[in-house]
């Protein structure tokens, strides 16, 4: 039995992923325990029996507004780094420090965007394996090399974060664990020869495992009678931490698919109800709700638009499902690129998209064959590359494979 710490960011992207390889690696008999600056979240996600140490740090989603919601660009990935990244791996460093002591893995596994784990593991000396729950990630380190004054700034914010919180030695880079890198995508999505300008043999270490699917807390009752078999089904969501900037977006959506009411019905994800709907309002070509059951929703559905966020990209194409995709800021623009370019959906304009654009954009995705080819396509490749449970046998490798902790 070996014992795996996961060191994660307060966001549900990011961990939604790991609960299936935690589930997985607790069926085999190993001990899992988590840390993370959100106790509540991960015990909402992974279940209330989830062994969480609780550490510092910032909290970044659109709920609370701690980012300005028009910020974009160089700017936007300057406020990332500067203002969550950092001051998350810092805050959370003593409570990961904390948890290893306490817990005792025999491997960490590191979310990409929490370099505390990374970082500390390093320091002291316990094995450690990157969670790249975006694959944006692997793209955005290739540009670099076209970038070098980028770079350069990347390296210093590292360099000096290992001297603050790591091992001022140390030559890791915490974005690319130097023994295993699981990447929750495929290159059928993700192109071929991702990762190669990551960092030397950055490439030979990453294991392509696919979306990692686990159950999910149920969500609010969801009227499945309400589905017209008769017609297509759309499903319209901007994830969990984009609420703040979806006003716009959805009105067009819901007047678009509206307008396609003889042929196509449509549910709508609102969280934070900027659409100013009454919860008792019964539409029946438009349904709007607070929260969905995802997983078993995208089963039934036709097309999904949304934000290009990376697992809800990946949990429609397991599904076979073609997107329209309007990217809003952080990884989605390279995650937009990646679907376009696998054949499997369909770029808009996030600030600009009308109604009749998006209108089209709808269609050619329900009506194209193409686009449902290439999505079938991954879905195919997504299934066979084994997902959590081969997540779980790469960490049982690792832990295997090493040699005795030693203290630094």
């Amino acid at each position: 039995m070996s014992g795996f710490l996961f060191v994660v960011p307060p966001l549900v992207g990011h961990i939604n992923p790991t609960v299936g390889v935690a589930t997985e690696l607790t069926a085999r008999g190993h001990r899992v325990a988590w840390a993370s600056a959100d106790p509540g979240l991960v015990r909402r996600l992974a279940g209330d029996e989830a062994v969480v140490f609780p550490c510092a740090g910032p909290v970044l989603t659109g709920e609370d507004g701690v980012r300005p919601a028009d910020l974009r660009g160089p700017e936007a990935l300057k406020f990332l780094w500067e203002r969550f990244l950092v001051p998350l791996a810092e805050a959370m460093a003593p409570g990961v420090r904390a948890a290893i002591g306490e817990f005792g893995p025999d491997v960490v596994v590191a979310d990409q965007q929490a370099f505390a784990g990374g970082v500390v593991a390093e320091r002291l000396r316990v094995p450690w394996a990157t969670s790249s729950t975006t694959s944006a990630e692997f793209t955005f380190a290739d540009a670099l090399t076209g970038m070098p004054k980028v770079a350069d700034w990347l390296d210093r914010l590292l360099h000096d974060l290992r001297g603050r919180i790591g091992d001022p030695s140390g030559t890791a880079d915490p974005r690319f664990s130097p023994h295993l890198v699981l990447a929750f995508s495929t290159p059928e999505l993700v192109g071929a020869g991702a990762g190669a300008g990551s960092g030397a043999g950055v490439g030979d270490r990453i294991r392509w495992v696919g979306p990692s699917m686990a159950p999910r807390p149920a969500a609010a009752d969801f009227p499945w009678t309400w589905l017209d078999p008769a017609r297509a089904t759309v499903l319209v969501t901007l994830g969990t931490a984009n609420t703040d900037v979806g006003a716009r977006f959805l009105a067009e959506c819901r007047d678009a698919l509206r307008c396609r009411a003889d042929r196509v019905q449509a549910v709508i994800v609102d969280p934070a109800n900027v659409l100013g709907v009454p919860p008792d309002l019964d539409d029946k070509d438009v349904l709007i709700r607070s929260s969905v059951p995802q997983l078993p929703l995208l089963e039934r559905v036709d097309a999904v638009v949304c934000h290009a966020g990376h697992n809800t990209v990946c949990e429609a194409l397991w599904h076979g499902v073609p997107l329209v995709v309007a990217p809003i800021r952080d990884d989605q623009p390279v995650v937009a690129g990646q679907v376009v370019d696998a054949g499997a959906g369909i770029r808009v304009r996030f600030g600009r998209v009308t109604a009749p654009k998006l209108g089209a954009a709808i269609d050619a995705v329900l009506h194209e064959p193409g686009h449902r080819t290439a999505a079938e396509r991954i879905r195919t490749a997504f299934r066979a590359a084994g997902g959590a449970g081969a997540a779980a046998i790469h960490l049982e490798e690792l832990a295997g494979a090493t040699p005795s902790k030693e203290a630094p």
